[in-house]
């Protein structure tokens, strides 16, 4: 026999369960309103405004289609309005920021043009 503080635990912990899933419904770009877009975390005003003007020039084809027609998205807010539930076409963000690569090469060049301007 069930007892009836084990139920009634169970069924507050499943109901919190399913809310906690709605409050972090993923948003589609191409789909959402102004107010739907503002409702991402790290997504204000401009940017939303931003978005909703370019795609109605034409829909985002994918994330860099959004990247490089909106300004202010890079890829480093792409990957964080991803993680907050932002989806173009339904995908999420796969691509990482860029980390700047010094190789050993590049290192010398710039090495040698700090010489120069102290000449």
């Amino acid at each position: 026999m069930i007892h009836f503080n084990t139920l009634a635990k169970a069924v507050v912990a499943t109901v919190f369960a399913l809310l906690a899933g709605a409050s972090f419904a993923a948003v589609d770009v191409n789909k959402a309103s102004q107010a739907e877009l503002e409702s991402v975390k790290s997504i204000g005003p401009a940017i939303a405004e931003r978005i909703v003007d370019e795609r109605q020039k034409a829909t985002f084809k994918d994330w860099g289609d959004m990247i490089d027609r909106v300004k202010g998205v890079g890829p480093g807010n792409a990957s964080k309005f991803s993680s907050q539930g932002l989806t173009v076409n339904g995908s999420a963000f796969s691509g990482a920021p860029a980390a700047a690569v010094t190789t050993p090469k590049k290192k010398a060049v710039e090495d040698t043009a700090a010489q120069a301007k102290k000449v």
